[in-house]
């Protein structure tokens, strides 16, 4: 038995190559070639070696994964938490609210384009919008009554007005697309 100089497999004495790493055991003529197996080098086999990187590879995920998850915000951080008594517990990322302003009756369908929130009043109205993770948020407030008076409707984000929009006519419709 010929013991392989690279990772110490017992081939058969006639073997020229190793038959578990393929390393060159004898020259073109036969002779057996004798080297100091190194203690520094990787003197495994390509299985074991295949192991050892994807054991490498799962543990990057792993760490990654890890400091993503930290990373990211909870759910109570990123949206508005409501309880069933309508109070907020904590206000959301982008706090909107609407004010809407008539001498009568007014409905209005207000937020979210895809999800629109409804209300209906008379004279003034102030609401909070949850709209933490929308990019754009959308107002649209009618006169019931069809009166003379002016039906304004502001957006406020964080204390500032930075929309607004009004008008007179007795059918008068008013509409406000806020994109951020």
């Amino acid at each position: 038995m010929v013991k392989c100089p690279r990772c110490g497999y017992e081939n058969s004495p006639n073997a020229v190559y190793c038959d578990n790493c393929a390393y060159l055991l004898s020259d073109s003529e036969g002779n057996k070639i004798n080297m100091v197996k190194r203690e520094s080098s990787w003197n495994m086999g390509i299985g074991k070696k295949i192991v050892m990187v994807l054991g490498i590879i799962v543990i990057g995920y792993l760490l990654f994964s890890a400091v993503y998850n930290i990373s990211q915000p909870s759910e109570q951080e990123s949206l508005n938490v409501i309880t069933d008594d309508g109070s907020h517990l904590q206000a959301s990322s982008y706090p909107f609210d609407a004010k809407i302003a008539y001498n009568g009756s007014w409905y209005a369908e207000m937020g979210d384009p895809n999800y629109l929130v409804k209300e209906s009043g008379e004279g003034k109205g102030q609401y909070t919008l949850d709209c933490a993770a929308w990019e754009r948020v959308s107002i649209d407030a009618q006169k019931q009554d069809y009166g003379e008076g002016e039906l304004k409707v502001q957006l406020i984000r964080n204390g500032e007005v930075v929309a607004e929009n009004s008008t007179t006519d007795p059918n008068g419709r008013v509409v406000i697309n806020y994109n951020y």
